[in-house]
């Protein structure tokens, strides 16, 4: 038995048109975090005097975890060994994932409840 995507209420084909959203958001964020931190271990080994120096700010690292891709920079980070070392990245970045969680969990918990 197939089921048409489009088919059912309203609010049943929106549930289904924004879950393929934010899938499609998790994916390209996922890949941009993992192309931003494998960047930034390759910029790690450029001289600060050269003219083609310039290293991702560490705000922005987190804010593209934030943005959901926490997951794929944290196992790229602990994949190609990059701020292995920094607090700010190894506490931050699994307590985001914590959040993330939480947040799900709760529109979960709504939409089965409510």
């Amino acid at each position: 038995m197939q089921m048409d995507f489009f088919e059912g209420s309203f609010s049943d084909v929106a549930v289904r048109i924004c879950f393929v959203i934010l899938a499609v958001h998790l994916v390209l964020i996922s890949l941009f975090a993992v192309y931003q931190t494998v960047r930034d271990k390759a910029l790690a080994n450029v001289p600060k005097d050269s003219p083609k120096y310039w290293r991702i700010p560490e705000a922005q690292l987190l804010l593209i975890s934030a943005l959901g891709g926490s997951v794929a920079m944290y196992l790229t980070m602990q994949t190609i060994r990059h701020k292995t070392q920094h607090p700010k990245f190894m506490i931050g970045i699994p307590a985001i994932m914590i959040a993330q969680l939480a947040l799900v969990g709760f529109i979960v918990w709504l939409r089965v409840f409510a």
